[in-house]
């Protein structure tokens, strides 16, 4: 499976819109690109409007969210086990 990077995800887009304002469609786009329609409409979706900058951050940002909730499920389960524990001891 070929993962695309935010930036590439962006410039494909911008092509996409070059090409389909001089009448290309939509599904001759995807196959050029090798992805399926579906793909590029939820690309157009997150990354529609974004600059290359956006992209990159907004990658980041959800790096950095999902390692934050990571971080918070093992202080929860920490917090169970020791809760579970103190009330075994009393």
């Amino acid at each position: 499976m070929n993962r695309r990077r935010p930036k590439q995800i962006v410039k494909l887009l911008r092509k996409a819109e070059e090409e389909m304002a001089k009448g290309k469609e939509v599904e001759d786009l995807c196959r050029e690109e090798q992805i399926s329609p579906a793909t590029y409409y939820r690309w157009q979706r997150k990354y529609g409007g974004l600059q290359v900058e956006d992209a990159k951050r907004l990658k980041a940002l959800e790096v950095e969210n999902a390692k934050l909730k990571r971080l918070l499920a093992e202080a929860l389960l920490a917090n169970d086990a020791i809760r579970e524990f103190l009330q075994k001891k009393a």
